[in-house]
Formats: C-alpha cells, sequence, structure tokens
C-alpha cells in the first residue's frame, strides 16, 4: 500500500491520486488536517521497525506500506488548531504524530518521497551549491558578505548581479539596482547572499527517479516565478536536454539522496548549465499543468515500484 501525506486539496497530491487512480494502485491518505482521528504506534524488535497507523477511521501495519509521498504543511499553522494554547491536548497530539511519523520516514522499509535527513541540503543554499559544483555542474559566482562596500566590489567586477535569500526560505529573487543601493547598508545587520547574473534561459528539471521532465521557461523578468506582479507572463513549454546533461541530473538528485527533485537550471548561451540550486519537495503542479509535463504520472508509477514510465521524458 501507498501513504500519501498532506493537505488533500493542493494540487501535487490532487494531481498524484488522480494518476495513481489511473493505475489502480492502492493508497490511503494522511489528511493533515484532520490528524486528531489518526494515531501511530512503533514498535522495534529485532527484526526492525514496526507498529501500526490509525488512519480516519482504519488500521494499518507499517510493514504494509510500501511506499511514501509526504508533502506536510508545518503543523503548528494547521486552521484545526487556530486558536488553540500551546500546550492543548490538540496541539500536543498534532505534534507527536507529526513528530513520530518524521522519524518512522528516516528508518521506514520503503520508497519514500523524500527523507527529512537529504532534504536538509536545501536549508543552506552556498552548502548546497558545494554539493551541487561536486557533481559537475557550474554554479554561479557568489558573494555572502554584510559589507557594502564588499557588494559594490563585486558589481564593478560581474556587472550585473541578483540577490536573494541563501537559507530554505523561498525568497524573491531580485536584480541589485541602482535603487537598491540607498539601502545597501541594512545588510551589516544581516548577511545576505548576492551572485553574478547568468545570461540565458530558465529550465526547471524534475527527476523522479530515473524519469526526466525538462520545461523551458521564457520570461523577461529575473524571477519568473513572480511575472504577474509586473503584469508580464510567463510562457512554459517541454523541452529536451541533451543525455549528458539529463544524466547528470539523473545522478545530482542520487547523490543527493533524493528520489524526487527539482532543479533549477539556467541553459547559457554556450550551451553549458549552470546549476542554482535544487528543491527537495517541488510544487510540481505548476510546470506540469502550464507545459503538459507528466511529472505526477512519473510519481505514481515509481511509488507503486513499476520503474520508469514507458519512455525518458522530456
Amino acid at each position: 500500500m501507498i501513504l500519501l501525506g498532506g493537505i488533500p486539496s493542493e494540487s501535487p497530491l490532487v494531481l498524484l491520486t488522480e494518476a495513481l487512480d489511473e493505475l489502480g494502485a492502492e493508497y490511503r491518505l494522511f489528511n493533515q488536517r484532520k490528524c486528531a482521528d489518526c494515531a501511530i504506534d512503533l514498535r522495534i524488535d529485532g527484526g526492525g521497525v514496526d507498529g501500526e497507523l490509525q488512519l480516519h477511521g482504519e488500521t494499518f501495519r507499517l510493514g504494509e506500506i510500501t511506499a511514501i509521498y509526504f508533502r506536510l504543511m508545518d503543523d503548528r499553522l494547521l486552521p484545526e488548531l487556530d486558536g488553540e494554547p500551546e500546550d492543548s491536548p490538540a496541539r500536543r497530539h498534532a505534534r507527536a504524530i507529526h513528530d513520530t511519523l518524521y522519524r518512522w520516514l528516516e528508518v521506514a522499509d520503503a520508497r519514500v518521497v523524500n527523507r527529512s535527513d537529504p532534504q536538509g541540503s536545501n536549508g543552506s543554499k552556498p552548502y548546497q551549491a558545494q554539493l551541487i559544483a561536486s557533481h559537475g555542474f557550474r554554479v554561479p559566482e557568489t558573494l555572502i558578505s554584510n559589507d557594502p562596500g564588499e557588494v559594490l566590489e563585486f558589481r564593478r567586477e560581474h556587472g550585473a548581479i541578483i540577490y536573494k535569500s541563501m537559507s530554505g526560505v523561498r525568497s524573491i529573487v531580485k536584480t541589485l539596482d541602482d535603487e537598491d543601493l540607498d539601502r545597501l547598508d541594512s545588510i551589516r545587520w544581516c548577511p545576505v547572499q548576492f551572485q553574478a547574473l547568468v545570461p540565458g534561459v530558465d529550465v526547471r528539471v524534475h527527476v523522479v527517479g530515473e524519469d526526466v521532465h525538462a520545461t523551458e521557461i521564457l520570461s523577461d523578468v529575473t524571477d519568473y516565478r513572480y511575472a504577474r506582479r509586473s503584469g508580464s507572463v510567463a510562457t512554459l513549454r517541454a523541452r529536451t536536454l541533451p543525455d549528458e546533461l539529463a544524466d547528470r541530473c539523473v545522478a545530482l538528485t542520487a547523490g543527493l539522496g533524493l528520489a524526487f527533485s527539482g532543479i533549477d537550471l539556467r541553459i547559457g548561451p554556450d550551451g553549458e548549465a549552470t546549476c542554482f540550486e535544487v528543491n527537495p519537495s517541488p510544487a510540481y503542479s505548476y510546470y506540469q499543468a502550464n507545459a503538459d509535463q507528466p511529472i505526477a504520472t512519473s510519481l505514481a508509477h515509481y511509488l507503486a515500484g513499476l520503474g520508469a514510465t514507458p519512455a525518458r521524458s522530456t
């Protein structure tokens, strides 16, 4: 049986359940918003880790679960817990079941998309960049500093530069313009990551096991994810990657300990790929919907133990 976890109405889960239904695969969903009627009991013995999961009126042995896909929100922010005191029974139960599930994911004898520990590299962009470079990808010239003078020198050296968060918290990537210089002194309170602006075309690559889905994004703004805020529109379309680059994306995903990843590339005029980061829990539905990419189908096949989809997709 396949176990899914998260908010049922979120589009990545909706698409995945539809794909699993098409396969006729057996699955159950841990609905976070109804975690009050769920429980988990772990048992450790000479045979390993087992136990029981009580899930919305049904009970399953953990050993019966062959694959897991979790896309969980922070349980502290669940609407059902709004107004509950920090130490209320409802909050304690929600925290306990989420914490136990996360611990089980790390040792479960199942296909897990993705375990928590390998997702940690995304918590530090500079650290992850070193891992990316070790897999043969070019990475942007980067400066992390709280010294305005160093930033100005970096800008003189590289011309156009961008700035963004260096943590796992999502941020809007922006080009450092002349108006930003008036508030540059603010970085003295917090180091910021600056990078040389890389010319080329953005390509998001979703890797699921051996499957590769590459989506080209055409946009005239620095961060295409927020194009609409400036009245622009990003155009997405499927793109074929050279086999060597596709293989590197698969190897990078596996090297980070992931079964599923969203890799952000920019293909330069020379055809070389610069890698910005690897998302270990990508909201793939945006790319599937706008570029007709069968990412959910690949996920369903992987979770069901069917291996790669009939053709390596691009």
